[in-house]
């Protein structure tokens, strides 16, 4: 039985060459028959290792090291909840059919925050 769904996102740091980048991880944590708790991590639709040890991190695209990632943000994403709002699907492939032809959200397709600065807040002052 799924427990928790969220998205994660990993920054790595190759210690090699120092290279930078984040990605981020479709993460489903289960339980099975046996109660045993188990994490299953999704990069663009593909399963993957976990990144957190050694042997899952992926190579830097520089030198090709592998360097463990660091959790710097996290999504939960609601399990369905039998009261939440819900809307029927009709007929298969006929509700919302531009779903099918929409480009990828790739997980390494987001702006990565430069050290040192901070997001602009919006300004108070009335404009005019």
């Amino acid at each position: 039985m799924i427990t928790e769904l969220a998205v994660e996102r990993v920054e790595f740091t190759c210690g090699s060459c120092w290279h930078s980048w984040s990605v981020d991880y479709d993460v489903q944590r289960y339980r099975d028959a046996l109660d045993a708790e188990w994490e299953v991590f999704d990069r663009d639709n593909t399963a993957v290792p976990s990144p957190y040890p050694p042997q899952g991190a992926p190579p830097c695209e520089h030198c090709g090291r592998r360097w463990v990632g660091r959790l710097v943000a996290r999504r939960p994403v609601p399990l369905p909840d039998a009261e939440a709002p819900r809307s029927r699907v009709q007929v298969e492939g006929a509700d919302r059919p531009e779903r099918h032809a929409a480009p990828m959200l790739h997980a390494a397709g987001h702006p990565k925050p430069q050290p040192g600065t901070r997001a602009a807040k919006p300004s108070t002052k009335p404009s005019g």
